[in-house]
């Protein structure tokens, strides 16, 4: 090949990935479930739709790749990913400060968080392996193991409810851990993929679904999707480039707050939710 022609190949490469903007981070890369289409916006449809507005917005660690988040006595517990970067942390949340932290081996990838009777269980990625801590202390009350990849994970009070980024989600005793069931999530009739973190809110489940800015609010009982949370613009367009996927709700069940944040995002937002007529 030419001098020249080498040039204008290698010219035309760099502009490539120039305009593909950000590169991926490896923990998006490495997810290959297909989102769902998004909610239809003028079809008719059972399945209700939502927008938003933001109430408050509260600062939030620009380093934190945020895998679970969960509002309990007063302060945000978030797990947060990446080898060697891996931590549980409890937040105060009007100042973002961390107030007490505790880092996993650099072996485990950090995922979903959930509490339940006082205790914090950490999910991780591919490990299979999953960690309990006090959530007064963050000391190791021991681990637990399951036979899957481990994305999300919440309490509905009375068991934890786990997924892996499939439409399964799985069921799980809650002082063993041990799987008991399975719920198959459907959008009219159709699977739905990518469900990442999960918090209990109201009698219902809400899914990240990775890696869109939407939220499937799912029935526990029969796993169809009731409704669509569409949050697409609630970060500034000049902020896109510097974040990685949505991930994390909260619910403050005794003020009804929800909360919202994502990897490497620089706030976490309230919000509350408004049908789309």
């Amino acid at each position: 090949m030419r001098p020249i022609l080498i040039g204008l190949v290698i010219a035309l490469a760099l502009i490539i990935l120039l305009s593909c903007g950000r590169k991926p981070h490896p923990r998006t890369a490495m997810h290959t479930s297909e989102p769902p289409d998004p909610p239809p916006v003028h079809a008719q449809s059972t399945v209700a739709i939502y927008d938003y507005r933001v109430v408050r917005a509260f600062p939030h660690d620009r380093k934190a790749f945020t895998q679970g988040l969960v509002y309990a006595n007063g302060f945000f517990y978030e797990g947060t990913g990446l080898n060697g970067e891996s931590t549980i942390r409890q937040v105060e949340i009007e100042t973002g400060r961390v107030v007490r932290s505790r880092t996993l081996p650099e072996e485990y990838f950090g995922e979903g968080i959930a509490m339940h009777d006082n205790r914090l269980v950490q999910l991780t990625y591919t490990s299979r392996t999953g960690f309990i801590y006090s959530a007064d202390t963050f000391d190791s009350l021991g681990t637990f193991g399951y036979d899957t990849e481990g994305w999300g994970i919440t309490s509905d009070g009375r068991r934890f409810i786990m997924s892996d980024g499939s439409p399964k989600l799985r069921v799980m005793e809650p002082d063993s851990l041990r799987v008991t069931g399975t719920i198959e999530v459907t959008d009219r009739g159709k699977p739905v993929p990518g469900l990442n973190e999960l918090e209990f809110v109201q009698g219902e489940i809400f899914a990240n679904v990775w890696p869109t800015f939407l939220i499937a609010r799912i029935d526990p009982q029969t796993g169809r999707v009731l409704g669509w949370i569409d949050l697409r613009g609630i970060l500034p367009m000049e902020e896109l480039t510097n974040v990685d996927v949505m991930n994390g709700i909260a619910y403050d069940t005794l003020e009804r707050r929800l909360f919202v944040t994502g990897k490497l995002w620089p706030v976490v937002f309230e919000i509350e939710l408004i049908p789309r007529e």
